[in-house]
């Protein structure tokens, strides 16, 4: 089992969830969550106006999308993430990151199944 976190820009949401409902099978291979995160990486921040004045933010918004997987699963996710987020005519900075974890244990709280299962 692996964890796949996926930092991308929030337009791209969307896209990126439809490509992995294409890719996964709903009936049980993920879970996905999804958040509003900020950070900075090469894009940094943008400028922004407080009161007419230019103001430098050091952090960007953007989305994180966490998703549990089996392992088979696991390159097909990543495949269907980069191909969504990715910025048409070949990327740009900002573009995001993917981790991949291990997921040592799942528990299903409801029937307390654990494993590969109770994802």
């Amino acid at each position: 089992m692996k964890l796949v976190v996926a930092i991308i820009r929030p337009e791209r949401l969307d896209a990126v969830r439809e490509a992995l409902e294409s890719v996964l099978d709903e009936a049980g291979s993920y879970r996905l969550t999804v958040q509003k995160v900020e950070g900075h990486g090469r894009q940094r921040g943008q400028t922004e106006y407080f009161r007419g004045t230019p103001v430098q933010s050091k952090l960007t918004t953007k989305v994180q999308v966490t998703i549990g997987l089996n392992d088979r699963y696991v390159e097909p996710a990543i495949t269907a993430i980069i191909r969504a987020a990715r910025t048409e005519g070949g990327g740009a900075v900002g573009d995001g990151k993917i981790f991949v974890l291990p997921l040592e244990e799942c528990v299903r709280i409801r029937t307390g199944e654990r494993g590969g299962s109770a994802i």
